[in-house]
């Protein structure tokens, strides 16, 4: 009884928003138009700009991934028995300075996205515009991850070598796998922690360029240019 008197008020607010949403979106186009084929094109590729630009700006703020739960960089999942152990034998300003510094390299290498999904931007076709637009809520994070993924770990994993050399997080992670496999009976680790940090700062970006996509999806306030909320008052109108 309890859950159905909490879900009553979430499912009225939805169906407000949704109701809002369309609301606009028919006084929108009532105003402006139907949006053309170019105006489409135009206005998500605009969208994805700013979005992509915004993404890549915060992740590689200082904190950007060390201060974001959802996209912070720990040991990787085979090396968590090396934190545990290192913390238990009073190695623990080892094991967060580890963390840090995988933490600081990725925020390093987070702006070097900007011109890859800039191009991926310009090779867009009017189909995966259209695709993008009337398609999931994660369509366009979806199409950068088939389109960038690939020159990304490309691009990203020098950049990210060099910044996890100036940041000294190589060679605090090899002194923590060092120190870690000095212990009597433990399993030995590898020291080599690129590929695993340039992954995940790829899976950062990813994260938050889909908030960005869900935000301007959803929130009208994202939509800061006419251009922007023709184009996705068309959306509103139109979404599966």
């Amino acid at each position: 009884m309890k859950k159905a008197l909490i879900l009553i008020p979430l499912l009225f607010i939805l169906f407000c928003s949704c109701d809002t949403l369309n609301q606009v979106a028919q006084t929108t186009i009532q105003q402006y138009g139907k949006p053309t084929n170019l105006e489409i094109n135009n206005g998500l590729k605009q969208a994805l700009e700013l979005g992509t630009n915004k993404s890549s700006d915060q992740l590689s703020s200082i904190n950007g991934f060390f201060g974001n739960a959802a996209v912070k960089i720990l040991f990787p999942p085979e090396a968590q028995k090396v934190e545990k152990t290192l913390r238990s034998i009073g190695l623990s300003k080892l094991a967060d300075n580890v963390i840090l510094s995988l933490n600081r390299a990725a925020e390093d290498a987070a702006g070097k996205a900007k011109p890859i999904f800039v191009n991926a931007i310009k090779q867009m076709t009017l189909t995966d515009v259209t695709n993008i637009l009337l398609g999931n809520q994660d369509a366009a994070t979806q199409y950068f991850k088939r389109t960038t993924t690939a020159q990304l770990a490309a691009s990203f994993k020098p950049v990210i070598q060099n910044s996890l050399n100036k940041v000294g997080a190589t060679k605090y992670y090899t002194d923590a796998a060092n120190a870690y496999n000095k212990v009597p009976f433990v399993s030995k680790v590898n020291p080599d922690i690129t590929d695993y940090v340039t992954q995940k700062a790829i899976d950062g970006l990813f994260v938050e360029i889909a908030q960005e996509e869900l935000n301007i999806r959803q929130n009208l306030g994202a939509r800061t240019t006419p251009l922007l909320q023709k184009v996705f008052s068309y959306y509103d109108k139109n979404k599966r």
